[in-house]
């Protein structure tokens, strides 16, 4: 068969980026996913923010089927049945454009893969790509799909945190079990309205929740909550290697069915329905765990390039995704132009993410994981919070001492330490 210009695969937000770019530019695309439909397998639950990518895809965030706009920020600090939350709200989160916004990637990824459709691309699904074709040794021509070999121009590997599409073109380093996390998240169904009376929310406004404390049993991780329209998207997030060492070991669906138990979360999942129920492989690396960007004739694109990341208070990569989708596009469509697809070419690729914010959020914050890595953030730091609020609400027979020689007392016993010091230098990095 005669090349088409771009093969894709995997129809998750980074392919179908690039897909849409490319489609939008007069460009024969076809787009290989291995579900039953985009979105079919994602497990993310969560929100993605729009202001870094919103000027990428105008027309796609226009119409976009988000299911809530955040104005309400959450972070709960949980230590063995007691808790204390700080809770931020904004007005201008309120305002259009939106800051960010909670979305089902089901939902979503399928929307996006239709609009591809109407533009023109082509999207398979139910079909799962074998290999890569080579000519002249490594120059990536192709995939091979079942006995049946699809000849490309370019090839955009999308194909998710694991990429065979990448190890197989030899651009991926060795998968290290300290540089991944397993992602448990079930989607539960709820009134509309009493997601906004629990969540203290108006109409179409939206809440992140993030936990950290002993949910985790001392592994390094947190949970989340999130809200949708009619539904709540709920799970942990737990480093992989941190899991693996865990001792006494313990089964991940424990850990989520206790998460539910606890006092903080099980009012606001009251009668809730289980509508979904997922795990995940997580890219947790960072900077320091991208996979080689291109190759002759291929490029690497969202999970698959390793685009993620953990900045404590909040998981980046859907916008991640997204960037780099379109900038693959981008040199693509310049590389198809000039007939020239070479690496020589596509290191354009490279050079566009490295003045993106993308990379450049990503450099900033390369230390992040080393930090959360502390298992002080999972059991000490929670509890001594907990500790020194439950000590001010307190109130008995004994006279009270001043607020200020309690808060001195107890920082200078637990922070002025060595072993504090040692805490404040490290997150000095983040």
């Amino acid at each position: 068969m005669e090349k088409v210009d771009v093969v894709i695969v995997g129809g998750g937000l980074a392919g179908l980026s690039a897909a849409y770019n490319l489609v939008e530019k007069g460009k024969e695309v076809i787009l290989i996913e291995r579900g039953d439909f985009s979105g079919s397998k994602n497990v993310t639950g969560g929100r993605i923010y729009l202001s870094p990518i919103r000027d990428l895809l105008p027309d796609i965030f226009d119409e976009a089927p988000f299911e809530r706009h955040v104005t309400k920020e959450i972070l709960t600090f949980i230590d063995n049945g007691r808790s204390t939350s700080l809770e931020f709200t904004s007005k201008k989160w309120d305002e259009k454009p939106y800051h960010s916004c909670t979305l089902l990637r089901a939902r979503f990824d399928k929307w996006v893969a239709d609009k591809v459709i109407e533009k023109g691309g082509f999207v398979i699904p139910q079909k799962r790509v074998d290999d890569l074709l080579f000519e002249d040794g490594n120059k990536v021509v192709g995939v091979k799909v079942g006995d049946e070999e699809i000849l490309a121009h370019i090839v955009i590997a999308a194909d998710g945190v694991l990429s065979f599409m990448a190890q197989k073109a030899g651009l991926r380093k060795p998968l290290n079990p300290n540089n991944y996390a397993v992602g448990i998240k079930e989607v539960l169904a709820l009134n509309e309205k009493l997601i906004e009376d629990r969540f203290g929310l108006l109409t179409n406004q939206g809440a992140a929740n993030l936990f950290v404390g002993s949910i985790t049993k001392g592994i390094f991780g947190g949970g989340f909550l999130y809200t949708n329209k009619d539904t709540l998207s709920l799970g942990l997030v737990i480093g992989l290697e941190s899991f693996m060492k865990k001792d006494p070991k313990i089964e991940a669906f424990r850990l989520i069915e206790e998460f539910e138990k606890i006092p903080e979360i099980n009012p606001l999942i009251k009668d809730a329905e289980i509508k979904e129920y997922s795990a995940h492989v997580i890219s947790e690396g960072g900077i320091n765990n991208l996979s080689k960007l291109y190759g002759d004739g291929i490029m690497v694109v969202g999970d698959a390039a390793g685009f993620s990341l953990n900045m404590g208070i909040t998981v980046r990569g859907m916008e991640f995704a997204i960037a780099s989708g379109v900038m693959a596009a981008e040199v693509a469509f310049k590389a198809l132009k000039k007939g020239d697809t070479s690496k020589e070419t596509l290191k354009e690729y490279e050079k566009l993410l490295k003045e993106s914010f993308l990379f450049k959020d990503m450099q900033t914050f390369r230390h992040s994981k080393n930090v959360l890595e502390n298992p002080r953030f999972y059991n000490f730091y929670p509890s001594l919070i907990c500790s020194l609020l439950e000590k001010l609400f307190t109130f008995n027979n004994i006279p009270k001492e001043r607020i200020f020689k309690t808060l001195s007392t107890i920082t200078k016993k637990n922070l002025f330490n060595m072993k504090g010091i040692k805490d404040f230098l490290l997150m000095r990095k983040i």
